[in-house]
């Protein structure tokens, strides 16, 4: 679906402490609403961008999921991430100026795009908004330490029950239940993120649930015993 006309500022989305920067003059927040002046749907299963694509901004998820992923020549899909409302994508085109992965929805979803020159024009006048672009770009890079180590050291039931803590603190910073949250991507594609087989990530919820650590309900989840699973992701530490 074509992009359509804002009709809410970002001064006055639920979501502006998420994806701006905070503590910023009346001046600086008009400044800041003219940044984005689209809005776009993107439907279940569509791209919001594909590799190649040629980079013209980035977007701000309003509401929905994403997953990002990359292709193997032999056609294998690899699943890099897992963006949600409040979030940031696109990052990834900054350095060539065109996408190195694909962005689908996971879910009906809604971006606000930011055009990338209108970010770098507004930088010089409201440098909080250059400072809030570089802790965004960092978050990334601390985010693929993350998942190297998840993937470089830890076994299964680590890699689990880490990305359920994180999908959990993520969804509460956003007013969602601290101890449930529905899962919008697929028990394959959470095995393509974490390095593990489709039936891997099928036993572990199986074991996790046996020991009373999480309840399933289809893809409902719900955390009965936190302390559990953190002490699992905490092994890792002492290692």
């Amino acid at each position: 679906m074509p992009p359509h006309a804002l009709q809410i500022a970002c001064s006055h989305c639920n979501l502006r402490e998420l994806c701006m920067p905070v503590d910023v003059t009346a001046q600086d927040m008009e400044r800041l609403d003219t940044l984005v002046t689209t809005r776009r749907r993107v439907r279940r299963g569509a791209p919001l961008y594909s590799r190649g694509d040629r980079f013209t901004g980035l977007y701000a998820i309003r509401s929905g999921f994403f997953k990002t992923r990359v292709t193997t020549e032999d056609g294998r899909e690899q699943v890099t991430g897992f963006q949600m409302a409040g979030e940031i994508m696109g990052l990834d085109g900054i350095v060539a100026d065109e996408h190195t992965c694909d962005a689908l929805a996971l879910e009906d979803a809604e971006v606000c795009e930011m055009p990338y020159q209108r970010i770098e024009s507004l930088s010089h006048e409201v440098p909080a908004l250059q400072t809030h672009v570089h802790k965004i770009m960092s978050r990334e890079i601390v985010r693929e330490h993350g998942v190297m180590l998840l993937l470089g050291s830890m076994r299964a039931e680590e890699r689990l029950a880490s990305f359920l803590l994180n999908l959990l603190q993520r969804l509460h910073a956003r007013g969602f239940s601290e101890a449930e949250l529905v899962l919008r991507m697929t028990r394959e594609e959470i095995g393509s993120y974490l390095g593990l087989t489709l039936e891997t990530v099928s036993r572990t919820f199986s074991r996790f649930a046996d020991e009373g650590l999480i309840e399933v309900k289809h893809r409902q989840v719900r955390i009965v015993n936190g302390a559990g699973l953190r002490a699992i992701v905490n092994t890792t530490v002492g290692r």
